[in-house]
């Protein structure tokens, strides 16, 4: 049974929806190791599925090492889809780590008319639909992780649901159902990127 919806609502909201007019969302994930980008894209999954949506989740398999750059994606719909690559053409890019946001790796393949959500405080990204929350600060507040590797994923996963992508009440259900340790607080991160994620100001556009 779906969770049941909260009366909460995010202080700034950006629906965002497949590029193209098509039916499937695709998510793309950019973290370090010990960050938990694969598991927020889990909890992105189990969030839609609680919802009675379809869902994937995976990671990229490379070098598996505290620190290292770590990409995991989800694909959200309607109804079952036969694709199990890697998302090349995402609707939507999270970056966990704000140091990933030098040069502009993470914007590859971004679908016009894309999004990006960051965990960053006053950055600069060079795309129109950019939205960013301090998920580091809300994280090591609430405890989690440490100031070298601080656990940002439910904290991005809440933000996300700013962005309708799935529910908050949703996120909630899946930290129960995913996580094994700390529960509480990282609810509380959720809930609080869900209330601070703001937009940032468009880049200029230079002739």
């Amino acid at each position: 049974m779906p969770p049941k919806r909260t009366s909460a609502a995010a202080d700034v909201r950006f629906p965002v929806s497949p590029s193209g007019g098509g039916d499937v969302l695709e998510v793309r994930f950019h973290g370090r190791g010990g960050m938990g980008a694969v598991v927020a894209s889990q909890l992105l999954a189990q969030a839609a599925f609680l919802e009675g949506r379809w869902a994937q989740s995976f990671p990229f398999f490379g070098v598996e090492r505290r620190g290292a750059p770590v990409t995991a994606f989800a694909r959200i719909a309607a109804k079952p889809v036969e694709a199990r690559t890697n998302v090349y053409e995402p609707d939507l890019v999270v970056v966990l780590d704000a140091s990933l946001l030098k040069g502009r790796a993470y914007l590859d393949g971004l679908r016009p008319g894309g999004t990006v959500v960051a965990n960053a405080a006053g950055a600069s990204i060079p795309w129109e639909s950019t939205y960013a929350v301090d998920a580091t600060t809300i994280a090591l507040e609430e405890g989690l992780g440490s100031r070298s590797v601080p656990i940002v994923n439910t904290a991005m996963v809440g933000a996300l649901a700013a962005a309708d992508v799935v529910r908050l009440d949703s996120v909630l259900a899946a930290i129960d159902a995913l996580v094994p340790s700390k529960r509480d607080a990282n609810k509380r991160a959720a809930e609080r990127a869900f209330h601070a994620v703001r937009r940032l100001a468009a880049p200029e556009v230079r002739a």
